[in-house]
């Protein structure tokens, strides 16, 4: 099956963004902000991985979060960074980025224009956690950490 590319609108046929509120949380500690998800290839279609596009627009962050399942996750347009772990990484487009099982992880955008990128993971997965209180107090005590680390509160 081919979901056909539109470069002028950055969308495929047939797949329709999941549009989250310009600040949004859900009630589980999680909290993000401009931020779309496009489901490319999902559960419906078979086989054992599920291919989605986020959008994150200029001042945009997803949650900061952790979860059994890994990422396998790539830079297709703009520029952000990435904090996985413990470490931040700067991310241009084609860059990959690995999140491995259980670590903390959030993209920010850091330029004044979309940052998107794919992501794969298991069909099968765990649902997403936000941090305890007392990581994200640690966190925001961090030397690095504390001054990338993005929240809607």
């Amino acid at each position: 099956m081919k979901k056909k590319f539109d470069q002028q609108s950055f969308t495929w046929q047939d797949v329709h963004p999941t549009s989250y509120a310009d600040e949004h949380s859900d009630g589980a500690g999680r909290s993000w902000r401009d931020t779309t998800r496009h489901i490319i290839k999902g559960r419906d279609e078979g086989g054992r991985f599920d291919v989605r596009y986020f959008e994150v627009g200029p001042g945009g962050f997803t949650s900061l979060e952790r979860h059994e399942h890994i990422h396998s996750v790539i830079c297709v347009r703009g520029r952000g960074y990435a904090i996985v772990g413990d470490e931040v990484h700067d991310v241009e487009e084609f860059d990959h980025i690995y999140v491995p099982a259980n670590a903390r992880h959030q993209f920010v955008n850091r330029g004044d224009e979309a940052f998107g990128f794919l992501c794969i993971v298991d069909t099968d997965r765990d649902r997403p956690q936000a941090l305890g209180p007392d990581e994200l107090m640690a966190l925001r005590a961090h030397p690095v950490l504390a001054s990338k680390i993005r929240t809607a509160s």
